[in-house]
């Protein structure tokens, strides 16, 4: 099958399409590359030894939707393509909408167009707001703390509209937690533009000398140590979930809606320890004040992907922090080296 992947050159999008090659799938990806690099293309190919094709440009772009559509027999879409700081979108909201929103009803629209109506949407666990309890499962009521959070929670309203109205879709909304990690290779891996957003690269960076220690935002929340708690889940398990979210849609689900998570917290401090014994060095923080926006906990219950998906989390954390250092040193620079 021919899979379109929107943001396929980012960090999931780029684990993700290793594992769609590794399946025999052809593969066309559609990136702006603004916050994603060509580079993690090529190593791509070299990891999997398969070929892709690469469009850069916009979901935004109606024309050239249609351009990518017309050339390739398109089975279904993978859509990771979005803006995802918390932070700036507190400060950006307008942007965040527009890229968010208005970039997946244009992408939808020009699916429908082509009858191509078989859709994985990258979603975020940050729909169920500020939760009343842990763990989430995914018929928790949904809100936002922020317009990131906001605009995801839209896009899947949008989404059960567009079902609601014509039940020949096949729509899986993806909520997922906190991914980390690098492919085992070590030749792909997480490489934010500019100041980075997760905590996980912030670390790296730290621990490889690019910076000079990492700010903890908050160690006064309602958690076992102060710091900020949430479900770590390794990008390589996420990626291979969203493989079988496109099989489940091969049997005609309709509308469904999964959690990819662990179902296991760890504290922001937790993580740092972690990678200190990943890197065998300390990692220096400081502890600033909350950002807004974030809540003290949130972690996932990840039975309905086990029963309905057969999708489980099987990394640990040693092989999340693990293969995030073997990237970081291997990478100082990130795909600019």
């Amino acid at each position: 099958m021919t899979i379109l992947v929107t943001g396929g050159a980012g960090y999931i999008g780029s684990h993700t399409v290793v594992e769609l090659l590794n399946e025999g799938h052809e593969v066309v990806i559609l990136d702006n590359l603004s916050n994603a690099s060509v580079t993690a293309l090529s190593r791509v190919e070299q990891i999997t030894q398969k070929s892709l094709t690469f469009y850069q440009g916009d979901v935004l772009n109606k024309a050239f939707l249609q351009k990518v559509f017309t050339d390739h027999p398109i089975h279904s879409v993978i859509h990771f393509a979005g803006l995802k700081a918390v932070g700036e979108s507190v400060e950006q909201p307008l942007r965040y909408y527009e890229n968010n929103v208005t970039g997946t009803l244009t992408l939808c629209e020009i699916m429908n167009e082509f009858n191509v109506k078989n859709l994985v949407f990258s979603s975020s666990a940050t729909v169920y707001g500020d939760p009343a309890s842990l763990p989430i499962t995914e018929d928790f009521p949904t809100s936002a703390t922020n317009p990131y959070g906001q605009s995801k929670l839209m896009v899947e309203n949008i989404l059960s509209d567009l079902y609601q109205a014509d039940n020949t879709w096949n729509i899986a909304r993806l909520r997922y937690f906190n991914p980390v990690g690098a492919h085992p290779s070590g030749l792909i891996g997480e490489d934010p533009n500019d100041i980075p957003n997760n905590l996980m690269p912030f670390i790296s960076q730290v621990a490889v000398g690019k910076r000079d220690k990492l700010s903890v935002f908050g160690n006064d929340y309602n958690t076992h140590d102060g710091t900020g708690v949430r479900d770590y889940i390794h990008v390589v398990d996420l990626a291979r979930g969203h493989l079988q979210a496109l099989k489940k849609l091969n049997t005609n689900p309709g509308l469904v809606t999964y959690n990819l998570g662990t179902g296991q917290g760890y504290s922001v401090l937790e993580m740092i320890h972690a990678f200190e014994l990943a890197c065998q060095k300390p990692i220096p923080y400081q502890i600033a004040s909350r950002r807004s926006g974030d809540i003290a906990a949130c972690y996932a219950a990840p039975q309905k992907a086990l029963t309905e998906l057969n999708w489980q989390a099987s990394h640990t954390l040693e092989d999340m922090v693990m293969s995030s250092w073997h990237w970081q040193s291997n990478n100082p620079n990130g795909y600019s080296d």
